[in-house]
């Protein structure tokens, strides 16, 4: 059985698009204009979904398979929503052998996604990350900017109970 990808529905306002035109507009004519809209379209809907992709698309005459190429190339770019919470655990080597890939997989069953999906109500995002810098905390995940550290399976649910 494959696992089917949870996606969360656009939700775009006129105002992000309108925002993202007047980006598209300043920067249609310049050299390498792609980057710059696409990095400006990613902050203004917070990641880069079919539909702002082709609109950039239409807008700079550029054809969608190209846009979405560099979309998929550069990991800068997301194609998934992220959630209020970004949830990322350390999958580096000193995070591994302590427990990280058995946490993450615990995060996974409890939010009931896969990594790099948001939960349907946009509340938390999963991704895995390589080394973080704080190698002395093996395990350790990051809710934002907040660290946590020296971790096991069990303290997983009482993290996420923060967050609710």
């Amino acid at each position: 059985m494959g696992s089917k990808k949870k996606t969360v529905p656009f939700a775009g306002t006129k105002e992000q698009e309108a925002e993202l035109l007047k980006v598209i507009k300043t920067h249609k004519n310049d050299e390498g204009a792609l980057m710059p809209i696409l990095q400006a379209a990613q902050d203004i809907y917070g990641y880069l979904p079919i539909e702002v992709q082709t609109m950039i698309s239409n807008e700079l005459d550029i054809p969608l398979e190209k846009i979405y190429g560099v979309v998929t190339f550069y990991s800068q770019f997301s194609l998934n929503p992220k959630g209020k919470y970004k949830i990322s655990v350390c999958l580096g080597t000193a995070c591994y052998v302590k427990g990280s890939g058995d946490i993450y997989s615990k995060l996974m069953e409890l939010l009931h996604i896969e990594g790099g999906e948001c939960t349907p109500d946009g509340k938390f995002s999963l991704e895995a990350c390589r080394c973080i810098g704080a190698c002395g905390l093996a395990p350790v995940l990051t809710v934002n900017d907040d660290v946590y550290g020296r971790l096991t399976v069990d303290d997983i649910e009482g993290i996420l109970a923060k967050y609710e």
